[in-house]
Order: structure tokens, then sequence, then C-alpha cells
């Protein structure tokens, strides 16, 4: 498996450049200090739009938040997933379900089993990586 680079590189690109542009944020909330605020706030400034998921649903950078991606009535090109490896595999599964294109786990949010199984599904994945940084790179 080659998150780092190579094959890893051009699911980033792919991601971030032809899947489209509607990115659920899976752990953004309101808490300023978390990455998923300031990752989200790069991700509007390059066109994308953000799509909060939290269990406290709330709207964040002027977007409405879902409580969970099944929640979300329209469809989502990218899910972005803020929270830790133990808990990344079930969202990866909930991305799947949905119909989403692609899955990005963000820095330190390993698992790769969950890799494997979006993979196996048809869906881009990126694990470990964070767009925030990937972007101004292209």
């Amino acid at each position: 498996m080659d998150v780092g680079t190579g094959a890893g590189d051009q699911a980033v690109r792919r991601m971030l450049t032809e899947l489209g542009g509607t990115w659920a944020v899976v752990g953004l909330s309101h808490n300023t200090t978390r990455a998923a605020f300031g990752v989200a706030r790069v991700l509007q400034r390059y066109g994308k739009r953000i799509v909060p998921v939290h269990p406290k649903a709330e709207t964040v950078h002027g977007e409405r938040g879902y409580a969970s991606l099944a929640e979300i009535p329209f469809p989502v090109d990218v899910v972005d997933v803020f929270v830790n490896s133990a808990l990344a595999g079930q969202v990866a599964d909930e991305a799947v379900a949905i119909g989403a294109q692609g899955v990005w786990f963000q820095l330190g949010v390993v698992d790769a089993d969950a890799y494997a199984r979006t993979r196996a599904a048809g869906l881009e994945m990126v694990m470990d990586r964070c767009p925030a940084i990937e972007l101004p790179l292209l």
C-alpha cells in the first residue's frame, strides 16, 4: 500500500482536482483550536464546499452541519476524516455507504484495513496526509 508517494500522490491530485467540490468534514465543530476548523477554512478558500459532520450538527464557516454522513441530503464527493484511527474505519464504511467518491484520512489517522476496504469498494483513498498542506503544492 503506497500512501506516501507514487499512487498516493495520484490519489491526492485526483481528490483535490477531479472528484468534485463537496467535502464532508467529519469532526468539524466550532472548536477553533482543532485542526478541522482551520483545514475546513483552507478547503473553502480553494473553492470546496465544506459540510460539517459532528454529533452537535453545528453550522461552521457558514455551512449547516449534520450529525452523521447519512443525514446529509445531497451528494458528497470526498469525506475528510478528523477522528482518531480507532473510529476512522467506521467513517470510511459510512462514506462508501453514502456513495462518496473519496475518503481522506487526516495526518495521524491510519487504518490499513479501512484503506483496503475503501479501495476495494472503488473509492479513492488518502491516508495520513492533509489537504491544507497538499492544495498549495498543486
